[in-house]
Order: C-alpha cells, then structure tokens, then sequence
C-alpha cells in the first residue's frame, strides 16, 4: 500500500442519511490486519486476499466477539461506526511480537494473516504502530484459475481499479464482511463450519456492470486512499 488504508463501507442495514451521520460522529475504530512478509518468501497475492477475507471471518464469528466475550465491546463499538480496516506488513521479530498480541492467526497455502480486535484509530498497540503500511507489493506467480463450481463464496475485484495489495486485501475484508451481515444465521454457520471456503478473482471486464447492479453485496470505497470515493471496489457472491 501507498499510505495507510482506512478504506471504510457504509453498514448498509436500511442505514439512512442520520445514521451515516451518526456512524460518522460515533468514536471510530479500526480493525488491523497485519499479513506476514518475509524477505525471502512473500505469499502470493491472491492467497493474501484470500486469507485475509477469511480472517475477518473469523474474528466476525469468535465467540469472543459476541456476547460477553472479550472482545465483544470493541466490535460492536467498531461495527457502530465507519468499518475501517488497515492491512501493515510485518516480519521476523515484528511478526513474532504480533503474534503475542490477542488475535486470530489464520494461515493460507502461502500466506499467514493476524487479525486483532479493533482499536480506536489513534490508539494503536505500540507492537502494531510501527509496523510498516508501503510496500506491501505482492505477485502470483501463475494466474489464479477459474473459481470452482463449489459451494465456496467469490469476491469479485473491479478489473478497472489498480489497487495495491494492502488495499485490495483490505477490500476483500470489507466484501466479506458484506456477506456475513447478510447471510441467515444458519447459512453462517454452515459457512463457518466448512472453513469459509472462498475466492479472491478479478472480474471479468464485460461482467462488471452486471455484477454491481445485481443486487449482491457491492463495497464503495470512502476515498480514503488510492481510488476515488464512490468506487465500487468488490462484489460478494454467496456461497452456493
């Protein structure tokens, strides 16, 4: 990523002009995401999009999130808010005292994604501050295959947008995120139960406008960084 990516989506449920305003007056926080890069063995892209989708999932779905978890209050004051999240980079010792923060490791074929609670947006754990927003420039070294006819989930990237990996990681978050919100509680946790399978794949260029108007999950970015505000960034298709 070029600069710190607080790319947001709106909460999209029946969310009118004073509930954007109150989400926007409301404390905001963030949720960090910090994606693990070695010199000597980065992840391909498309894995790190993947698992970085599935780890929003998961943190989404921990029971530590819920309830009377730990973790509970953070999110739902996070979710009342503008829903930011910022992809950093780390490696060796940094990624090691990472890892010793609360979060969930969720690990890809090559990738391996940490996600934390969120935290307020000038409020940072030091371990996490000073890690590294640029470079995170990542390649796959063939081109990713069709998505499978299976029961997996596919966020859609718009083949117009030239988006770093950081960000585009953090955009398939939020297009993940999208579908949770809509799915029935049972469609969750048949999701949940089979791993979260889904697909990271750029759109086809004559799909695009098909798929933004199609009534699935769409992800506007706020503008915050790299594109412009309004763009329309991923579509969620639901798992079968």
């Amino acid at each position: 990523m070029s600069s710190d990516d607080t790319s947001t989506i709106p909460n999209t449920h029946g969310a009118q002009d004073a509930a954007a305003r109150s989400r926007d007056e409301a404390p905001q926080f963030v949720l960090p995401l910090v994606v693990r890069i070695e010199k000597d063995a980065p992840p391909a892209r498309t894995d790190a999009m993947e698992t970085a989708a599935r780890a929003v999932l998961e943190i989404l779905a921990d029971e530590r999130s819920h309830g009377e978890g730990e973790w509970a209050e953070a999110m739902r004051d996070w979710q009342d808010a503008r829903i930011r999240k910022v992809v950093r980079r780390a490696r060796g010792a940094e990624w090691r005292k990472a890892s010793a923060l609360p979060g969930i490791t969720v690990t890809g074929d090559t990738a391996e994604v940490r996600v934390f609670p969120p935290v307020p947006l000038d409020g940072w754990p030091k371990e996490l501050a000073k890690l590294q927003v640029s470079g995170t420039e990542l390649d796959d070294p063939a081109e990713p295959d069709d998505p499978e006819s299976d029961k997996a989930a596919v966020l859609w990237l718009n083949p117009t947008l030239d988006m770093s990996a950081g960000k585009a990681m953090a955009q398939v978050g939020h297009g993940a995120q999208l579908l949770w919100w809509e799915m029935t509680d049972a469609d969750r946790t048949s999701w949940q139960a089979a791993g979260f399978p889904l697909h990271v794949r750029t759109a086809p260029p004559e799909r695009w406008a098909a798929l933004t108007t199609s009534g699935l999950p769409v992800v506007r970015d706020a503008g915050f960084t790299e594109i412009a505000p309004g763009s329309c960034t991923v579509v969620g298709s639901f798992p079968a």
